[in-house]
Parts: structure tokens; sequence; C-alpha cells
């Protein structure tokens, strides 16, 4: 038997799968290899923490995307950590909570932010690594 909840559910779950392809695009896993190297090369980097159901990633989703379309930064290296089923990379970076981003330098954590959803203080904090 069908039950409110039940559909509810059911449309809440479809719409985060439907959301995570489009914070994906031109995003990487988080790759231990592929970050060092970055790090050695002191490139700009980007490591945004998601989680597919969170609502704050979700309206992060469209700006990153912006950010990585922006001639400004077109070096920047992006790698994307999932908050549920990445706890060790949780603990190596500090993270506490999803929608967690963290620029870096080279080797040096440039800025970090969490939670926030205004664009220009996003760009803000990434140039910070550029």
């Amino acid at each position: 038997m069908l039950t409110r909840r039940s559909i509810l559910g059911a449309v809440f779950v479809a719409g985060t799968l439907a959301a995570a392809p489009a914070f994906a695009d031109n995003a990487h896993a988080f790759d231990a290899k592929a970050f060092a190297a970055a790090q050695k090369a002191g490139k700009p980097i980007l490591i945004a923490v998601h989680a597919p159901w969170c609502p704050t990633c979700k309206a992060q989703a469209p700006i990153l995307s912006d950010l990585r379309a922006d001639p400004r930064f077109k070096d920047l290296i992006y790698f994307v950590i999932d908050f549920d089923s990445q706890k060790d990379l949780l603990n190596r970076f500090g993270v506490r909570a999803q929608s967690t981003l963290i620029a870096f330098k080279g080797d040096k954590e440039a800025a970090r932010s969490v939670g926030d959803t205004k664009r220009d203080s996003i760009f803000a904090m990434v140039g910070k690594a550029v």
C-alpha cells in the first residue's frame, strides 16, 4: 500500500539522484596520487565535500560549475569527496560537515569554507588558491 510518506520518500530519492550528475560534471573523485602531483606542481586545487542529500551542496553545485567555467580558474584542479562514504578523507582534511570547500595553493591550504552558498564569497575563497 502506498502511503504519503513512501511517495514523498521516493520523490526525494529521485530528486537527489537526478541532482548528483549535475554536480559531478568536470569533477573528479578524490585521488591521492593526482592530489599529491597537483600539490607538487604548485597547482591551485579545490576539494568539495559533497553529499547527494545535502541541500547546501545542491545550492553550491551551479556556483562551482560557473567557477570551473571561468577563465580565471582554468588551471584549477577539482576533486570531490563523498561525505557519506569517504570518512578516512574527512579525517585527513579535518572536515566535520558536508558542503565544505577547501582551496589549496600547491601544498598549502589557502582557504576553507563550510556551508557557503554565496557566489562572490566562494569565488573569492577559491581565488586565494590561484
